[in-house]
């Protein structure tokens, strides 16, 4: 029997939220398509999960480049290898800078736009020609605190975030009543992952134990959006850690 085919777009450090849906799809018998702009990143991902027994391949991919997303959604939906066509999307894709909004350039705006929103455009018009005809499928859109609100300094994430909810509530109205599931997950707090680690560890080590999210605990409730009867599928979720003020 065919391995499900599973694609997980914006896959960076192994100790990051797409890595750690990638190996809990893995997990599960999934064939994990581990795309991401820095090879050596999703080659270490898709490797870790091989060693681990599972199955996975990189698949370089800027999510901002329609030829590329495109490229990456043929590859996806080709049976081979022992694999089916995907029926799994995850677009992880983001990117995210205090900056002071005197100071923010309007190419740098673009840019974070390009990211989060426009990518998560490409990537959802892709999923959604290639899954209706499947008539079943799953769509996810990786959110943050941002997607709800806007922050000092934040202008340009928070207008990317905003943007990337509605094309994922849009495609959800489309979409649901053709059999497709389209979620959004707010992930609203700190990410324990290598990327605050690496740019804020001061308020890492603030937050103390439990302060944080775990990329673990976050790609479980992915797997679990994945698995709902469609009699009560998930729209949006959001998820943080229980000290958590919100």
């Amino acid at each position: 029997m065919d391995k499900p085919t599973a694609v997980v777009i914006g896959v960076g450090a192994e100790r990051g939220v797409g890595a750690a849906v990638c190996r809990r799809f893995a997990r599960e018998g999934c064939h994990l398509l581990v795309a991401g702009r820095t090879q050596a990143k999703i080659d270490q991902v898709a490797g870790t999960i091989e060693t681990s027994g599972g199955s996975a391949e990189a698949v370089l991919t800027d999510a901002s480049q329609e030829d590329q997303v495109i490229r990456l959604f043929d590859r996806a939906m080709q049976p081979g290898a022992g694999r089916a066509p995907a029926d799994v999307v995850v677009f992880n894709a983001a990117n995210n800078k205090r900056i002071d909004f005197r100071e923010l350039e309007a190419q740098l705006f673009e840019d974070f736009w390009r990211v989060a929103c426009f990518a998560g455009f490409l990537a959802g018009r892709e999923a959604a020609r290639r899954l209706v005809p499947l008539g079943r499928g799953t769509v996810i859109f990786t959110g943050a605190s941002a997607s709800l609100r806007g922050k000092p300094g934040y202008a340009q994430f928070a207008a990317a975030k905003a943007g990337l909810r509605m094309v994922a509530q849009s495609m959800a109205r489309d979409y649901g009543p053709l059999g497709i599931h389209v979620a959004h997950v707010i992930i609203d707090g700190g990410i324990d992952g290598d990327r605050l680690r690496r740019s804020a560890p001061d308020a890492v080590a603030a937050r103390g134990e439990d302060g944080l999210l775990g990329v673990e605990p976050i790609a479980e409730a992915y797997w679990q959006i994945h698995r709902q009867h469609r009699s009560a599928w998930t729209q949006e979720i959001d998820l943080r850690p229980f000290k958590e003020p919100f």
